[in-house]
């Protein structure tokens, strides 16, 4: 089965906010970065579409034609928990440290790891594997989940993968 992850366009939020799971609106050149994605993927023949719930993932598979995506909560971005929404400078958790220096499997409080993600993940793909084996699938999502990807299915590390992030509208093509 070849998945094809990709990610949503650039979101209105100040860089070094941490918004995970917040529902966060897009900034406002979506129309064209859409449109370079759109483009991106037209030559692939999708078999099933599967989204993020959250509306950055749904707008995206909207504009490229994909309306009836399926929505899964599985393919959500982390959750910061009690993080979510504030700057990482003015967040005053102790936990903070300890996730800058284990974010793969440190909690944010009241969130959840990366690794958490993972699973979630991990989760989908299996499940989808039992009903697409020969297929191609696109999959509506976030860096965090394109980021667990690469490293559970295209044999990266965290370590490299941190230290070049897909950028917003990223299409990551996995063979599972």
């Amino acid at each position: 089965m070849k998945v094809i992850f990709i990610r949503h366009t650039s979101v209105d939020v100040p860089k070094g906010i941490c918004y995970g799971q917040t529902d966060v609106p897009l900034a406002a050149s979506f129309p064209e970065e859409a449109s370079i994605v759109r483009e991106k993927i037209r030559s692939y023949r999708f078999d099933k579409i599967y989204c993020s719930p959250l509306s950055r993932c749904v707008e995206l598979a909207h504009f490229c034609g994909y309306g009836d995506a399926v929505k899964d909560d599985r393919l959500k971005e982390m959750n910061f928990g009690e993080w979510e929404m504030k700057a990482y400078d003015e967040i005053k958790d102790p936990k903070l440290q300890e996730w800058f220096n284990d974010y793969v499997n440190v909690i944010p409080t009241g969130g959840e790891s990366v690794l958490d993600q993972r699973k979630r993940l991990e989760s989908f793909i299996t499940e989808i594997k039992g009903q697409h084996t020969d297929s191609v699938i696109g999959v509506f999502t976030h860096g965090g989940i394109l980021i667990n990807a690469l490293v559970a299915f295209g044999d990266r590390i965290y370590e490299d993968v941190y230290n070049s992030i897909p950028p917003y509208g990223a299409i990551i093509e996995i063979e599972v």
